[in-house]
C-alpha cells in the first residue's frame, strides 16, 4: 500500500482491481453515500469524500489534518492491503466464478467498525437497503455526534440507554428487542470485540449468535465484513439460490479460506442476473 499526504488528502497509489460503486454498493455497508465523482461517508469517525481515478484513490478528510496512523487505518479499511489481483486468479480457476468476477471485478470487501457493523446488520434482518440506510441514518441523528453537516453512526455508550420501546417508536419494528439486547451484551462486556477476532471462524460464528436475534447469516456478515473471518459465507435467498443454480457441489475448492470474498462475486452476479 502507498501513499503520499497532502495537507487534508491521503492520495493511495497503484490501486488497482477497485471500483467504488460496486464495493460500497454491494450491499456490505449502509452509510456511504455517491457524490459526485466518488462517495462519501464516515471512515475512523471522521467524514471523507473518496474517489478513483486512473489507479489513483484518494480520500479526502473534510474536516481535518491526515498522518500516517490514519492513512493505515483508512488503507485497511478500504483493503488496499488485500491482493486482489491473486485471489481472482485463485478464483478465476473455476468458469463459473470467473464469469461472476468478470461481471463485477472491482469489488473489495471492507474492514468495518465491528459494533456498527453488528447493529446494521440486525437493521438488516427481512429489511432492503434504502430503508437499511433510512434506519440506520436515523440512529445517527439521534444518538450520533454530529460532524459538520453530517452524523457519526453512535457508539454502544451513546446508545446504552435506548429502550426497547423507543426501538419499536422509531419503527425498528421486532429488530427493537434485538438491538436493545446486542448493545447491553457489548457495554457488559459478555459480547468483546477482541475475543470474537481471537477466535476461530466456527467459534466465533456461535459466540455472535448469544445475541437475541442474530443468527448464522447475520453473524457471518458481522465476522466477514469487520473482523476479517474470510471463510465466512453469509447466506440468504439470494445467494441460496444462486448456489443452487451455479454452485450445485457448493463452494469451490479454489476459494478454500475466502469463502467469503468469493460470495461477494457470487452474491452480486446473482442479484443481476439470475
Amino acid at each position: 500500500m502507498q501513499y503520499i499526504l497532502e495537507k487534508n488528502k491521503i492520495i493511495y497509489k497503484n490501486v488497482t482491481d477497485y471500483d467504488l460503486k460496486q464495493t460500497f454498493q454491494c450491499g456490505q455497508t449502509f452509510r456511504f453515500d455517491e457524490y459526485k465523482d466518488g462517495f462519501t461517508g464516515f471512515i475512523q469517525s471522521k467524514p471523507c469524500y473518496i474517489t478513483l481515478k486512473d489507479e489513483i484513490l484518494t480520500v479526502e478528510i473534510l474536516n481535518g489534518q491526515v498522518n500516517d496512523e490514519l492513512a493505515e487505518k483508512i488503507g485497511d479499511f478500504l483493503a488496499l492491503n488485500m491482493d486482489y489481483d491473486m485471489l481472482k486468479q485463485k478464483f478465476s480457476q473455476d468458469e463459473t466464478l470467473k464469469k461472476a468476477i468478470e461481471y463485477a471485478p472491482g469489488i473489495r470487501v471492507l474492514n468495518q467498525d465491528f459494533f456498527q457493523t453488528l447493529i446494521t446488520f440486525i437493521i438488516s434482518q427481512n429489511n432492503n437497503i434504502p430503508r437499511i440506510k433510512k434506519l440506520c441514518d436515523l440512529l445517527a441523528e439521534k444518538y450520533g455526534t454530529k460532524v459538520g453537516n453530517s452524523f457519526v453512526f453512535p457508539t454502544a455508550q451513546q446508545m446504552k440507554d435506548i429502550t426497547e420501546q423507543d426501538y419499536k417508536d422509531m419503527k425498528f419494528g421486532f429488530r427493537a428487542k434485538y438491538l436493545a439486547d446486542a448493545v447491553q451484551k457489548f457495554i457488559s462486556g459478555e459480547i468483546d470485540e477482541v475475543t470474537v477476532k481471537s477466535m476461530s471462524y466456527k467459534d466465533a460464528q456461535k459466540y455472535l449468535m448469544q445475541i437475541k436475534g442474530v443468527g448464522p447469516k447475520v453473524a457471518d456478515c458481522v465476522l466477514l465484513f469487520s473482523c476479517k473471518q474470510y471463510e465466512s459465507f453469509p447466506k440468504d435467498v439470494w445467494i441460496n439460490r444462486a448456489m443452487e443454480i451455479l454452485f450445485p457441489q457448493g463452494v469451490p475448492e479454489c476459494c478454500k479460506g475466502y469463502e467469503g470474498i468469493a460470495q461477494q462475486y457470487i452474491f452480486h452476479y446473482a442479484r443481476f442476473n439470475l
